[in-house]
């Protein structure tokens, strides 16, 4: 079996795993505002929780593009279950991978594997989100220890995470330290009632006078933002951009099932054109969407200098996209799309949140604005 045949073999397995486990259990995940060991067990059992790192730690060694495919079919039927992997695998994991010390390696990263140990990235902070170099949370150095205290907010899965990946400054120096969660001095405060992502454990977490071994150092004392940071950023956001896609795809797939079978007037509300042209720029933009992710997957294991731009206009596009889909498959419904008994009304709420997550749309669109003026502002043909 060549790897392709392997990864679509994988792809397959899942759409049966997201169609038979995973998409039922979804709208009770939002409800209850968590989601269940069972699913966390079930995607350890599949090895998908660290999918796009090597099978050699316990991952499925996905390429960029089937990891792609892969986190599309999972987040059309629970975002929440999505984002797990997307902290595991793109986060934290491919972070380890790279950065870790071999020591580092070989306690995190098989124990994540098989869903033993739950990891949280602590970069968000409640006065910094998208200006992620100016952390607040700071460490100060003692002999062979270092002292954390601050505050981190917005934490995915930070209310059962066993370790966090976190990010603290010493003067001008940004460094990432992995703690566990049982050290003395932290405290983790949950965080309900959020727009989307309801059921990934959101919390708060305190570090007051919390020491940590110098052996707890992710990469080297001072590398956290420009290195450590940045390339975690990236993978999530690749990871994010198919996020976009799924929920596009799976506002389209509702808007179009209700579409047929809603009547209005005597008629399918399919056969009215408003709704048409609403179907209509679903599926062009949400095919566009996914066109551009598979390119950023491309440049990304081809190993393109572009990569990071390809992967920053993909995740802006998606989540637009997203957001618009939902907001028309919201529409489509009518009173029932503003009801939690549709999942139009859940992938309105998850949509929005893309926009924000892993750099806001605003940050893209300058990162987008300066790779645009750099490779295309220097075209003389423009002045003939």
């Amino acid at each position: 079996m060549s790897n392709k045949e392997r990864q679509q073999q994988i792809l397959n397995e899942t759409l049966r795993f997201t169609r038979d486990i995973i998409r039922p259990a979804a709208g009770k995940a939002d409800r209850d505002q968590r989601l269940h060991r069972d699913i966390i067990k079930e995607l350890a059992k599949r090895k998908l929780i660290l999918a796009s790192l090597p099978e050699s730690v316990g991952g499925l060694g996905l390429d960029p593009i089937y990891y792609g495919f892969v986190t599309e079919e999972i987040g059309k039927a629970c975002c929440s279950t999505r984002g797990l992997i997307t902290l595991q695998s793109s986060l934290i994991g491919e972070s380890i991978l790279r950065w870790g010390t071999a020591k580092q390696k070989s306690i995190w990263l098989p124990s994540m594997a098989k869903g033993e140990k739950i990891g949280a990235f602590g970069l968000t902070e409640p006065d910094i989100g998208s200006n992620a170099e100016g952390v607040k949370t700071a460490y100060r150095k003692t002999t062979r220890h270092f002292v954390i205290n601050g505050h981190k907010k917005w934490i995915s899965f930070g209310e059962i995470a066993d370790f966090f990946l976190i990010f603290a400054s010493f003067h001008s120096e940004v460094t990432a330290f992995i703690i566990e969660r049982e050290r003395p001095g932290i405290e983790i405060h949950p965080q309900k009632g959020l727009l989307g992502n309801r059921a990934a454990h959101h919390a708060e977490i305190e570090f007051k006078d919390v020491n940590i071994p110098e052996e707890n150092v992710l990469g080297r004392e001072g590398s956290g933002f420009t290195f450590i940071a940045s390339t975690a950023l990236d993978h999530g956001r690749y990871s994010i951009a198919w996020a976009g896609v799924a929920i596009a795809q799976e506002a389209l797939d509702c808007m179009a099932a209700y579409a047929l079978k809603r009547q209005l007037f005597g008629r399918k509300i399919s056969e009215f054109q408003l709704i048409q042209r609403m179907i209509a720029n679903a599926v062009c933009n949400t095919q566009a969407a996914r066109a551009l992710c598979i390119k950023a997957g491309e440049m990304r294991a081809d190993g393109s200098s572009d990569a990071l731009a390809q992967t920053a206009i993909a995740k802006y596009f998606s989540s637009k996209v997203a957001l618009k889909v939902a907001a028309d498959a919201v529409q489509v419904h009518g009173g029932n799309g503003c009801s939690g008994d549709y999942p139009a009304e859940r992938l309105f709420r998850e949509a929005k949140v893309l926009q924000i997550i892993e750099g806001t749309s605003q940050i893209h669109q300058q990162i987008i604005a300066k790779y645009g003026l750099k490779k295309y502002g220097n075209r003389s043909l423009c002045f003939l």
